[in-house]
């Protein structure tokens, strides 16, 4: 036993939430797989996920979905407002919600659970990724191992502290993230408002009512609490009644990147890229990576490197053409410039008069739509 090799279709690296929903869709789809992390507990995190239709049929096809313990609001209607414009832009679905608002870290607690079920997970282990390359030996907690790919969701930080390269597009944002009750309903509805300082976005958070939300303020001006409540307030009393803030208000730097390819590795999740959160996609996207690997796995030999240049370029694709969108958007609106202002108005107007590209803008937010 002491010269085992134990052999791998896939090593998974970060039992984050990408990397926990990766490991089991593989699993389940007949590959062996592991998963690492250096962490043995989860960090808590007090975020929400805004789930689109494609990433629930993900959920749900994992049997994941029915475990949720607090209860999923739907996204019915999404309105847009700015300070330039004078009427909303209003996305909404009949067919089917748009989505639905979830508990980051009560998903990721569910995943963790199941791949310990499986016994397909190692956590405490600290790997050098200089030694770790696929269809060769590696030894993890002195066993030995060989895996066919190895996928890489440790995250952006991680990502660029162990020598991977990648592209910044560091706008110098901050996130700001918090929860409010209100006496009014919210009926189901999110919002995005594009103000001179940074959008805001309000949707419903998972409760037994109505009567909770979340928000989530990006800028990259300096701003208070205090602040940001006020502007809450200002936008939000009349829709959502009387407003109670959460105690804390948590905040998160903002650094978008595009990961370079390296073709001993996949990378998934924030691993391959992050975007503006002004969206709500950068979660949705991490989805479509794992959906794209299995698919490629499927359909391609383990043992060839195309199957990673056709899952990079496919998946960098989109990656590049939302981070460009997002960071177009904030500049246009940071500026104030009537040049700028101008294309907003051009661009605002055809969303508000055009129902054919409403409509795709709603289908590319839902999943159901692909870019690539």
């Amino acid at each position: 036993m002491k010269n085992k090799i134990y052999k791998y279709d896939f090593l998974v690296v970060g039992a984050g939430l990408i990397g926990s929903l990766a490991a089991l869709a593989l699993h389940q789809n007949n590959f062996k797989v592991l998963v690492i992390d250096k962490q043995k507990d989860i960090i808590i995190d007090k975020r929400t996920l805004a789930v689109n239709a494609n990433s629930m049929d993900f959920l749900n096809n994992l049997g994941i979905w029915a475990s949720l313990k607090s209860k999923p609001q739907p996204i019915n209607k999404i309105i847009i407002k700015d300070y330039i414009n004078n009427s909303p832009i209003i996305f909404e679905n009949t067919a089917e919600t748009m989505g639905k608002v979830i508990f980051n870290s009560e998903l990721l607690e569910i995943a963790r659970k199941r791949l310990k079920n499986l016994k397909i997970i190692k956590t405490n282990v600290n790997i050098n990724l200089d030694t770790l390359l696929p269809n060769k030996i590696t030894f993890i907690n002195n066993s030995k191992y060989y895996f066919k790919k190895i996928v890489l969701s440790m995250g952006k930080k991680n990502i660029s502290e162990n020598g991977h390269k990648n592209v910044k597009f560091d706008q110098g944002h901050m996130s700001f993230v918090g929860f409010f009750n209100h006496k009014k309903k919210h009926k189901n509805y999110a919002y995005e408002i594009f103000n001179s300082d940074g959008p805001l976005a309000v949707l419903p958070a998972p409760s037994n009512s109505e009567n909770k939300s979340t928000f989530i303020y990006s800028t990259k001006n300096n701003i208070t609490s205090s602040q940001i409540k006020l502007s809450i307030k200002k936008n939000f009393m009349q829709s959502h009644g009387q407003i109670y803030f959460d105690k804390l208000i948590y905040k998160f730097p903002i650094t978008p990147h595009l990961t370079k390819e390296n073709k001993n590795y996949i990378y998934i999740g924030d691993s391959l890229k992050s975007i503006h959160p002004v969206a709500g996609q950068g979660w949705n996207l991490g989805i479509k990576d794992i959906q794209k690997l299995i698919f490629l796995s499927k359909n391609y030999s383990l043992e060839d490197n195309f199957l990673n240049s056709i899952y990079y370029s496919n998946r960098i694709f989109e990656s590049t053409l939302y981070l460009s969108f997002t960071s177009l958007l904030n500049f246009l609106y940071e500026k104030k410039n009537p040049i700028y202002r101008g294309l907003i108005k051009v661009g605002y107007l055809g969303l508000q008069r055009f129902k054919i590209i409403r409509n795709l803008f709603i289908k590319q937010a839902m999943g159901r739509s692909n870019l690539v």
